[in-house]
């Protein structure tokens, strides 16, 4: 696969006839060359951009009115419009993936294992457009949803018909036994210093992580501090703060690459960054040059610990409507209220609290963020600081942070610690943090699907059945292969979302492309996985349990699926 096929005495091919692409029955995808199977997938782009563009059109003519999205109408035709989220993001994940492989050709860089990925990749998610998209178990997005229907023709056809077979299948799984061990299966195309921060982050997660996750998880731990105080002398924690205020001020792939590994670990380790990602963005986008000057070199350091605080118990993903009030009390201000699926907040020093300081309004607007201090606490008292309480949510997975409520009684924060020192910016504050905390969760994801398949394909290889072992059977190992397929095409959309941030573009559609398709790919490798393990996928003395639970989250926070795929509707639409 890795050139032309060579004549021999029999009158075979010479080095200069190649198959013709456009001609080829599904085994015979197989015999392509590097640039042939490129420019098949270039060619098979061409009718799905075009279907994207009439779903797209198609869906706006029956949901805009007056020249704006109508809401209720758009609502009406949820599914209509989720299968148009999905569509597009099937084809932004095809672009990238075209994209990636055409980089690594350029590079000397495509050899056989991305060659398959490449084409088991565009073969199944071609075939999905044609045939349906999985947008959950039971629900399944079809071109019917809007209106379409397509045949596939030329390259598409070919692609479909041989990309993906048990062939292709069974010699990529052969080649990721070959590569058993390496980080990641296939290149990813990342430059050698991102590969140089992969490399030094899983040696650490598989020194310091891996062997004492499962046992946190089971004991519903808290992450050791001397796990948290190594980060920070990593450099998690400051890791996209400027230099200027302390920290690294590396690029947000940087940030992909360093939750990636340290996910694959636990999920619960590579969380841990996230809350001072967000807290580090809202101050950077928002904050005064006092707040920037006090508060990042603090979070940089690791010094404090930020936590998140914005749901509330009958708010969920409608955050515009939440009910926490802030009242000015002299100088500073005054907080009651509830908040729920809080991440951390024991340990926390700094809350970014979000509570409406207008009365007078009941959405988004009047709505302001706080950087609120508190003090940590302790087992004995998880919640010390005078006007606030707060109690344990037990929770299948995630753990090693934990979950809480928390409970707000005219709790006091000081004035110069209102974000950006004007109020009713709360909201707007926030939805400018969507962008790379939704990179960063599709991150999380990938990490957590990469330690799923690198547990079954262990599990498949040790575990022997009617004398060999699971890995030889045709459908173990392509469940295994198309965990590594779509683990490359989730991370390559993920790449491509955090390259946009790095460049100044604007990635909340592709961030919430990356995060949608990235929770599902997780969901299916952690599945996958356990089901690889059969009866002993189900004992909760195998890690696999756990990576179940921990997948099951991706597809909720940061955004539900159900929400990620109407935001991305709108996106489309307007």
């Amino acid at each position: 696969m890795a050139g032309d096929r060579v004549s021999g005495e029999d009158g075979g091919m010479t080095a200069v006839e190649r198959p013709d692409p456009m001609a080829l029955c599904a085994p015979d995808l197989l015999a392509l060359c590097g640039p042939d199977l490129l420019a098949l997938c270039a060619g098979a782009l061409v009718p799905v951009e075009a279907i994207l563009g009439a779903a797209t059109a198609g869906l706006r003519a029956r949901v805009v009115d007056g020249g704006r999205v109508s809401a209720v109408a758009l609502e009406a035709d949820q599914h209509g419009a989720h299968a148009l989220s999905w569509l597009a993001t099937y084809v932004e994940a095809l672009r990238q993936l075209r994209g990636w492989a055409g980089r690594l050709a350029e590079a000397d860089g495509f050899g056989e294992i991305e060659q398959l990925i490449l084409q088991i990749g565009f073969g199944e998610y071609l075939a999905q457009i044609a045939g349906g998209i999985a947008m959950s178990q039971g629900e399944t997005a079809r071109l019917a949803d809007l209106g379409l229907g397509w045949s596939p023709e030329g390259a598409a056809a070919a692609l479909i018909a041989g990309g993906n077979t048990p062939a292709a299948r069974a010699r990529l799984v052969a080649l990721m036994c070959e590569n058993h061990g390496r980080a990641t299966f296939g290149a990813t195309g990342l430059d050698d210093d991102l590969e140089m921060i992969r490399d030094q982050f899983r040696r650490y997660a598989d020194d310091r992580v891996v062997p004492h996750a499962h046992g946190w998880h089971l004991r519903d731990e808290l992450i050791p501090m001397a796990v948290i105080e190594e980060l920070a002398g990593l450099g998690v924690f400051g890791l996209t703060i400027p230099e200027e205020f302390g920290g690294l001020g590396l690029s947000k792939a940087s940030m992909v690459v360093v939750s990636e590994e340290l996910s694959r670990g636990y999920i619960g380790v590579g969380s841990l960054g996230t809350r001072s990602e967000i807290a580090a963005e809202l101050i950077l986008c928002g904050g005064t040059p006092e707040q920037k000057a006090h508060w990042l070199p603090k979070l940089a350091s690791g010094e404090i610990l930020p936590t998140a605080v914005f749901t509330e118990p009958g708010t969920g993903s409608d955050l515009g409507s939440l009910r926490t009030r802030a009242v000015k009390v002299g100088d500073d201000w005054a907080v009651t209220g509830n908040k729920t699926w809080i991440t951390h907040a024991a340990r926390a020093h700094v809350m970014t609290l979000l509570a409406r300081t207008d009365p007078a309004t009941i959405d988004y607007r009047g709505l302001s963020m706080f950087l609120a201090e508190k003090t940590p606490g302790t087992e004995a008292n998880p919640f010390p600081t005078p006007g606030m309480t707060g109690g344990e949510i037990g929770v299948l997975g995630y753990r090693g942070m934990k979950e809480y409520e928390l409970g707000f009684d005219g709790f006091r924060v000081a004035g110069e610690n209102l974000l950006g020192g004007v109020p009713g910016q709360g909201f707007k504050q926030l939805m400018q943090t969507f962008e790379s905390a939704r990179i960063q969760t599709a991150a999380r994801a990938i990490g957590v699907a990469q330690s799923a398949l690198e547990a079954g394909m262990a599990y498949a290889t040790d575990r022997k059945q009617f004398g060999k072992p699971l890995i030889a059977f045709p459908r173990i190992a392509g469940k295994l292969a198309m965990m590594a397929v779509e683990i490359m095409i989730a991370r390559q959309l993920t790449y491509h979302s955090a390259w946009q941030k790095d460049h100044g573009q604007r990635c909340d559609l592709e961030a919430g492309m990356a995060k949608l398709l990235a929770a599902r790919v997780a969901w299916a490798a952690a599945d996958n996985a356990l089901q690889i393990h059969g009866g002993n996928g189900f004992a909760l003395e195998y890690p696999v349990s756990r990576i179940l639970c921990d997948a099951r989250i991706l597809n909720i926070f940061e955004g539900a699926a159900e929400i990620q795929a109407q935001v991305i509707a709108r996106r489309l639409l307007d």
